[in-house]
């Protein structure tokens, strides 16, 4: 007999198999009882026959709790009716491992209760749905990355400088030199681009920055590529391909977490198509004065409400390029068609669920990033191996960086972002 998962259901039909799972609910009445199961793959129902399984084990299956673990053995049969096609017809029940009073129950608990039991909560349907989309855009990324030639670079995550300043870096010591957890990889990556070309990254970084929005996180994985001889068009056309990418492969291998979160697949569809609308920010700018907000004028950064109102105007994501550069970092590039500006873009996602991508062209004139780093206050000494980067053989570059939390947010069609992180009970409790 083999133990299998029920993904693997369909190949077992009408044969015996034993599989370990979690009990999430139950009910019965006379001489049969469902067993709502999950196996950490997949959510199933399994069916026990009074007359099948005898009075004892019967009896077993009537006060089993919530999230006790068994080993099932049993026959896979055809249901029609479940979202997975299969069931199992219950033989036997072993109790591997008993669960009393489970504090998770199904009726309806508040976020700030969930967040603070985040450890189980993984454990139930709509969590679970949220982790498969998370695993199937990681997996993608991957993919689309690998087959495209990029090469994986892992950047340090205790760094001596920033991308960005260190205003919303995490101080530490490093023995006795100044530290920071990272904001971004981008420095390093690079100084990667330059040794093989293309090169990308995926890994946690942090923001000491105490948000109370929905949309921030402090602590939260991202995804960075860095490009050489790639100009600001370009990797914009990057971006918007690998973002179709990942919706694409979140459509085609997560119907059944879809299904769980009740997300529109039809709206999904839209975001596949390529490609995405542009708009400058002074256009930007221009809109949301003409349609009354009194609040931004040009040289101003967006917020949430911005982003939104621009967002409703298109049916898929969309590139705000071209910021002013003084609301930029020192390494982007200045725009040649207009100084005031830079060439940059930011990807805004449809649904009010705002910045999804940052990116730019980099500047790779030494003098010019020699000058930069000065005006920005930064130490020139922490960043004379970057200004390396400019001084031997530099190409026109360009990168950006994806939040993943944020995108597993709007793909999944959820409120919080912080039901996509793991485990973000700390920032909970911290940052509510």
């Amino acid at each position: 007999m083999d133990t299998i998962t029920m993904r693997q259901a369909g190949d077992y039909v009408d044969k015996q198999v034993k599989i370990h799972a979690w009990v999430t609910n139950k009910r019965s009445s006379g001489k049969i009882a469902f067993l709502q199961l999950r196996d950490g793959h997949e959510y199933f129902q399994g069916v026990v026959l009074k007359n099948q399984v005898g009075e004892e084990t019967f009896e077993l299956v009537k006060h089993l709790g919530q999230e006790t673990s068994v080993e099932l053995t049993g026959v896979i049969q055809i249901d029609d009716r479940s979202s997975l096609g299969y069931e199992l017809l219950v033989e036997s029940i072993k109790v591997i491992g008993e669960s009393h009073e489970y504090p998770i129950t199904p009726k309806d608990h508040g976020t700030d209760f969930l967040m603070d039991h985040r450890h189980l909560w993984l454990r139930s349907s709509k969590q679970h749905a949220i982790m498969q989309i998370r695993n199937e855009i990681i997996r993608a990324t991957y993919e689309f990355y690998n087959d495209r030639g990029f090469i994986k670079v892992d950047p340090p995550i205790l760094t001596g400088s920033s991308p960005e300043g260190t205003t919303e870096l995490f101080h530490t010591k490093y023995f006795d030199e100044d530290a920071f957890l990272s904001q971004s990889g981008q420095l390093y990556l690079e100084a990667a681009a330059m040794a093989f070309g293309k090169v990308f990254s995926f890994g946690p970084t942090f923001r000491a920055e105490k948000s109370k929005t929905r949309r921030h996180l402090i602590e939260f994985w991202m995804m960075e590529p860095e490009m050489a001889n790639y100009n600001h068009e370009e990797s914009l056309k990057v971006q918007e391909e690998y973002v179709a990418f990942i919706v694409r492969n979140v459509i085609d291998h997560c119907g059944s977490a879809l299904s769980t979160l009740e997300r529109d697949v039809a709206t999904l569809e839209e975001y596949t198509k390529l490609p995405y609308p542009r708009v400058s920010y002074t256009d930007a700018i221009a809109l949301l004065i003409e349609n009354g907000f009194d609040d931004i004028e040009w040289g101003d950064d967006f917020g949430s409400p911005h982003e939104t109102f621009i967002a409703s105007k298109y049916d898929r994501p969309i590139f705000i390029v071209n910021y002013p550069k003084a609301i930029k970092p020192f390494y982007m590039k200045i725009n040649p068609e207009d100084p005031r500006t830079v060439l940059c873009a930011d990807m805004i996602a449809p649904e009010g669920y705002g910045e999804i991508i940052g990116g730019s062209e980099r500047e790779n004139d030494y003098e010019i990033m020699k000058e930069n780093i000065t005006k920005f206050g930064l130490d020139l000494d922490a960043y004379q191996w970057y200004l390396d980067i400019s001084r031997y053989g530099s190409v026109p570059h360009s990168g950006f960086g994806m939040g993943l939390e944020r995108v597993v947010a709007w793909l999944s069609g959820i409120e919080h972002i912080r039901e996509t992180a793991p485990f973000p009970r700390l920032l909970n409790r911290l940052y509510p």
